[in-house]
């Protein structure tokens, strides 16, 4: 999520970006090492159990995996969080800590052969505060305005394993999914992801809920929210049939959250139109008042707008269109397709969840308002770019590119559909993009070559160009004798893209196929000068003066 205040993201994507150079424990929480090679995780089943006091947790989180012959396992756990113990099949497993990494020892030879384990793994501590959730993220210790607990986890970026014990890696989602158990005071409600299983009175005057996602889901998802909270609930006929919505929020707001979040069915009726069903039907859709601004926890989105419509009463684009709707609700939402269906395996492809994403916002206004203002929303956000770093970040490191890749990846996506120049392909390439790679992990490698291949047109050159670089294509033209004469230029070597222009007074429309040469195209009584472009494409425009 983390789209905020240009500047906070700003700052934010430029020091994580020139972060360097990276130490070891960056490899190793960024790459898929010795310890996290041969062992793929099936299953997480978590419980844990917070202490409001001295804002501590206590856990148990039994990890399911599929054991090619692996000696030593990596396990992630940050600190000052301690693992207390390893056990499989009752045997406690030698264990050994490397700052944010536990080494365990499963046995003492490798074996060729495959197995499914169980490893029971203990573990307490104190999990980082978030200083400014979900930006800066941890534990959210907070209270609502009657001075109960408000508390909950934001952890993008940061890591799951801020608080419990996982294969901390977006290339390692649990592919049969997640439980979690929130042990928490009876006077209190815990809501996880997916489906309730059960609540289950303790000692103590405590209670436990059990929630259950049967998906794929990403590590950093998997998130406890804990309230007074009060339940409502309506359900969506969608393309895969009937989806149940349950919201869970603040007793004091229930009456507000019935209002706005009537956009879930506005939202749902436009990206699946957009994107093909909803990719988590068997989990639901809920949406969880959260004590930060939101997260695309998946079947669980997090909500903190403040019950308002845009970005808390702002509109990102300054056109207006981005106040006519609930900015988190479409666009953490939006995530459910790009980014908890579809996952990039390393942080540094993350522009594959936010640029799809906030392309969905402008999808979405075209749904509801037509073309021409979803054309205003998407070249709006273009005042909050700043090329200064590329949008990739550094892969094998847990390192995001620049922030760039929210409204910048946007507008590549924008002028990526206007090359195409077919919306009945460019929907079909997005609905085949969350067929084809449905409830999997990708590169950008894999995004790139299947819009290359679906639409027949290679793309490469201008996905290097956009997300490699940070430089924006200029067409640079005169005109001479009833010529007219162009090139790109501030470009990568070899740069060849097509663009739409308008020639002449009556704004004649004429596709250039530039490169970074000089080519001609003879224009007969046209007026020097007279040359725009689309505004759907993210370009500049020169004229060159002899």
């Amino acid at each position: 999520m983390k789209c905020t205040f240009v500047i906070f993201l700003f700052l934010y994507a430029t020091i994580g970006f020139s972060q360097t150079p990276f130490t070891h424990a960056d490899t190793l929480r960024g790459s898929n090492g010795k310890g996290r090679k041969k062992w793929d995780v099936l299953h997480y089943d978590i419980t844990v159990e917070p202490n409001f006091l001295n804002k501590s947790i206590v856990g148990k989180n039994i990890i399911t995996i599929v054991d090619s012959g692996i000696t030593t396992i990596q396990i992630d756990l940050q600190e000052p969080m301690q693992l207390d113990s390893v056990m499989l099949n009752n045997n406690l497993l030698p264990i050994s800590r490397e700052k944010n990494v536990y080494w365990v020892e499963v046995s003492n030879a490798a074996s060729t052969k495959t197995t499914i384990k169980k490893l029971s793994c203990y573990y307490h501590g104190i999990p980082r505060k978030a200083v400014n959730a979900p930006w800066d993220g941890g534990w959210i210790w907070k209270k609502d305005s009657l001075s109960n607990p408000f508390v909950s986890v934001a952890c993008q970026g940061l890591g799951a394993s801020v608080w419990y014990p996982c294969k901390d890696q977006q290339s390692a989602e649990p592919s049969k999914g997640a439980k979690l158990t929130i042990i928490v005071p009876d006077s209190l409600t815990a809501v996880g992801n997916g489906k309730l299983l059960g609540v289950t009175k303790q000692e103590n005057l405590k209670t436990a809920y059990t929630w259950e996602v049967k998906s794929p889901i990403n590590n950093y998802n998997i998130i406890p929210y804990i309230a007074k909270y009060v339940h409502f609930s309506d359900v969506h006929n969608g393309k895969n049939g009937q989806l149940p919505l349950d919201y869970w929020v603040l007793s004091y707001h229930l009456n507000q959250a019935k209002t706005q979040f009537k956009d879930v069915k506005r939202m749902l009726k436009a990206f699946e139109y957009w994107f093909g069903p909803y990719p988590f039907y068997e989990d639901g859709f809920k949406l969880v008042e959260a004590p930060h601004l939101g997260m695309e926890h998946q079947s669980a989105i997090a909500y903190g707008n403040k019950y308002q419509q845009g970005y808390l009463g702002r509109d990102l684009s300054q056109t207006g269109w981005g106040m006519k709707w609930d900015f988190i609700i479409v666009h953490e939402s939006g995530h459910e397709w790009f980014a908890n269906n579809i996952t990039s395996k390393d942080i540094a492809d993350m522009w594959i969840h936010e640029g799809f994403t906030t392309y969905s916002e402008t999808l979405f206004i075209e749904y509801f308002y037509g073309k021409n203002a979803a054309n205003a929303y998407i070249k709006g956000l273009r005042n909050t770019i700043s090329n200064t770093a590329p949008i990739i970040g550094r892969y094998g490191v847990n390192n995001e590119g620049s922030s760039d890749m929210y409204n910048k990846g946007g507008n590549m996506i924008h002028t990526i559909r206007q090359i195409i120049n077919s919306d009945k392909v460019f929907r079909n390439i997005l609905i085949g993009l969350n067929k084809t790679f449905y409830h999997q992990t990708v590169t950008t490698r894999d995004i790139e070559q299947y819009i290359s291949k679906q639409s027949g047109i290679d793309f490469s050159l201008v996905f290097d160009q956009y997300l490699r670089n940070t430089s924006i294509p200029c067409l640079e033209y005169y005109v001479e004798k009833n010529q007219l004469f162009y090139r790109w230029t501030n470009t990568i070597p070899g740069f060849k893209m097509k663009v739409k222009c308008f020639i002449g007074d009556h704004k004649k429309t004429k596709w250039l196929n530039a490169e970074t040469h000089w080519q001609s195209l003879l224009i007969p009584n046209q007026p020097a000068g007279v040359l725009t472009i689309d505004d759907g494409f993210y370009v500049t425009l020169k004229q060159k003066i002899n």
